[in-house]
């Protein structure tokens, strides 16, 4: 007998378990017990074969006539036909590379087969169909009713691992499992009518009939969403248990001298979420926060605040951003905000004054001592830097406050590495840009306490958006053009965003390609340049930005654009989060049908942010009602982040959105959808919670099984993205 740790050589053989390890990475009866249907075919009542049509699915009862093998013409293998009979008429089955069936299906031998009905050289046939053959002497009658109207699973499949052979080796694994022991709770399973974890397994796989497939399907889904919400819950009360340094607001420091400073107020929402992270830095324990706001909530000033609020009480904050324009972006915004508090040990600095310094991969020797020499002494307050902030090389006096801007370019083990770097565990505020619909938000970041920025500071114009549809309406692109020039001609600024760098390259890290169509004229920066300059833009400053340029060429476009200097803007979505120019108030994104709504949204969240409304215009070759286009009209229709973050959610695949690694084998998501299953996962939070609040102790399978999750090296799903 075979548990679901057992392994799958055991009870397949050598052969097959290669196949299943290759193309799944399955190694155990558990692994493969996973692999669930995605749907179901229905053997129906028998049917003639003189009234089969193309496209049937069929169940019939017939005589082997005759069976024939033969190699197949210009490539490797073997076709087997069998002529099959039932009086009325005669119809093929086909097998490829089966030709072992020939001693099955001997001529005369009697069976009932099953499958679609397709047409091939003017006949009627069934590839690959299910069959039972019917032993002599038994009956007919009692075959026919065990054989129809059973339930097939049809398997996620390959061309090496067709369904039916998916289904094979599961139904052999199922024959050869002991009882298997359950880890939920009874008081759980009957508190919902769940069958046990055995019988789930079986159901799924076996269905008697549709209602247990699906009672199976809603017990395995469940596992998935308990056993994420007790892994959040238990790292999160885990994070509580640890020591930190308390970072109380002094009456009479750096923060208090900045707010005093700051030409505006701040919203009742960056007022609100502020007071909670003031309140979590004066905890002896970790903050563990993340911080969400909509496109220009002020983000920024809530994390700034935090981190002078650290300073004052002898701490050093580190901001680390995923880019090297973003990261050279938030030094001028935070210099610019303290101003002469910037100023640190510097003539005309205040006596409270701090100093900001900046470590990326690209900058000169010079320039990286001087920052790694500031940072080990403490003399800079705040270190802004990317990736690069994780090397060996940098030190932190007294590291207290870690704020990571996008969140999801990072994985836990960034975030590990720089918390390494403080003598106690650090306060940690994440910041995200991209709207989170409550539930993903609970699904990804459950360990995480969760601050929302909604309210768009005053002043903040609205910003118009509108789709080029170049095939439909090829005028409404020179349109576009004049637009540009008639609000440089007004003293503003534009942007031209292009999905690629140059012609013939596809920059994929940048761009989501989710139902984009595929095509080899995408607008590339390269190209975009020579062309408006002396063409549409003519006569106007433009300059190109992008991820391969060096940093010294790329931070000098983007201070020469800041200043005023450059009026078109043609980049890639380097630009995409964190970019500043209030004067900047339309923006052209060429082929906006290769971009994802949330992507889409941060990138018009660039423009709008002065005093002067923002226009964006999506321009796409993408027909009407393609879902590519719904998609740009979606974006056109709403500013509201939460409504488009749910569009995206429900347009893409999920593991684009939880985290890339659950596409793997060793994934723990497979049935779960953050969408379609909210109150489940709000049901199973507070489940989760409640044993929690207890003692799991009282659950040593659930434990066992919860520690499984927590050793295995692919259980960091919900943290790589």
């Amino acid at each position: 007998m075979a548990t679901l740790d057992s392994k799958l050589v055991g009870v397949l053989g050598d052969r097959t378990t290669k196949v299943l390890r290759d193309l799944y990475g399955y190694l155990t009866v558990g692994d493969l017990l996973h692999h669930y249907p995605r749907r179901y075919l229905v053997r129906g009542e028998l049917s003639d074969i003189s009234e089969l049509n193309e496209g049937d699915e069929v169940t019939i009862l017939a005589e082997v006539f005759s069976a024939s093998s033969r190699r197949l013409q210009g490539r490797k293998g073997n076709i087997l036909e069998v002529i099959v009979t039932d009086g009325s008429a005669k119809l093929s089955l086909t097998f490829f590379n089966q030709a072992w069936r020939e001693k099955d299906l001997k001529i005369g031998k009697q069976g009932l087969f099953a499958g679609k009905v397709g047409v091939f050289n003017g006949k009627r046939q069934l590839a690959h169909p299910d069959y039972e053959l019917i032993a002599d002497g038994n009956d007919v009658d009692a075959a026919v009713e065990g054989f129809a109207g059973k339930y097939l699973p049809m398997y996620p499949a390959s061309s090496k691992m067709p369904s039916w052979k998916i289904a094979q080796c599961i139904e052999l694994a199922i024959g050869a499992l002991d009882e298997v022991p359950d880890f939920l709770p009874e008081l759980i399973r009957e508190k919902y009518g769940y069958p046990t974890l055995h019988q789930a397994l079986v159901q799924l796989h076996n269905p008697v009939d549709l209602d247990s497939a699906e009672k199976a399907r809603e017990r395995l889904t469940y596992d998935e969403a308990f056993l994420l919400q007790l892994l959040l819950l238990t790292r999160r009360k885990e994070l509580k248990g640890l020591d930190a340094v308390a970072r109380a607001v002094t009456a009479d420091g750096l923060l208090k001298e900045f707010d005093s400073a700051l030409p505006f107020e701040l919203t009742a929402g960056q007022r609100a979420v502020s007071a909670e992270i003031e309140n979590d830095l004066a905890q002896p324990h970790p903050m563990n926060r993340l911080l969400q706001g909509e496109v220009g909530s002020g983000k920024t000033i809530v994390a700034l605040r935090a981190m002078l609020t650290v300073i004052d009480n002898g701490g050093q904050a580190a901001l680390l951003a995923p880019t090297e324009v973003l990261a050279a972006q938030h030094l001028r915004t935070i210099q610019t905000l303290l101003g002469p508090l910037a100023h640190g040990g510097m003539l005309g600095g205040s006596e409270k004054a701090t100093h900001v310094t900046l470590i990326t991969g690209s900058q000169s020797a010079a320039s990286r001592k001087e920052a790694l020499a500031q940072a080990a002494s403490g003399a800079a307050g705040i270190v802004i830097g990317t990736h690069a902030l994780l090397g060996q090389s940098v030190e932190f006096k007294d590291l207290g406050l870690i704020v990571v801007d996008e969140q999801h370019r990072f994985g836990v083990e960034q975030r590990d590495a720089l918390k390494g770097k403080a003598v106690t565990p650090p306060h940690l505020l994440v910041m995200t840009a991209t709207p989170i619909p409550r539930t993903v938000a609970m699904t990804v970041f459950g360990d995480l306490d969760v601050s929302t920025l909604r309210e768009l500071p005053l002043g903040r114009q609205p910003i118009t958006t509108h789709v080029i549809p170049v095939l439909e309406k090829p005028g409404f692109l020179e349109r576009a053009w004049e637009r540009i020039r008639e609000e440089v001609s007004q003293g503003h600024q534009a942007y031209v965003v292009a999905p690629r760098i140059a012609a013939g390259t596809s920059e994929d890290a940048d761009i989501d390609f989710l139902m984009g169509e595929s095509s080899s004229t995408l607008a590339s920066v390269e190209d975009l340049g020579p062309l408006l300059s002396g063409g549409a833009l003519q006569g106007l400053r433009v300059a190109p930005l992008h991820g391969k340029q060096a940093a010294e060429l790329k931070d000098a476009t983007m201070k020469a654009f800041s200043n005023k200097e450059i009026d078109v803007l043609i980049s890639t979505t380097v630009i995409e989060v964190g970019v500043d120019i209030p004067n900047a108030t339309v923006m052209v994104i060429m082929d906006a049908d290769r971009f994802g709504v949330s992507q889409l949204h941060q990138l018009r969240g660039r423009v709008g942010r002065g005093t002067s409304p923002g226009l964006c215009l999506l321009v796409t070759s993408a027909l009407a009602q393609t879902p590519a286009r719904e998609r740009l009209e979606a974006v056109a229709g709403t500013t509201d982040g939460f409504e488009l973050s749910r569009i995206d959610l429900e347009q893409r695949r999920e593991g684009d959105v939880l985290g890339a690694s659950q596409s793997g084998s060793r994934s723990h998501l497979r049935l779960l959808r953050v969408l379609r299953d909210e109150s489940m996962i709000e049901q199973a939070r507070e489940d989760a919670s409640r044993i929690l609040d207890g003692d799991i102790k009282e659950y040593p399978l659930l434990g066992a099984e919860l520690a499984q999750i927590q050793a295995d090296a692919a259980a960091e799903f919900i943290d790589k993205a």
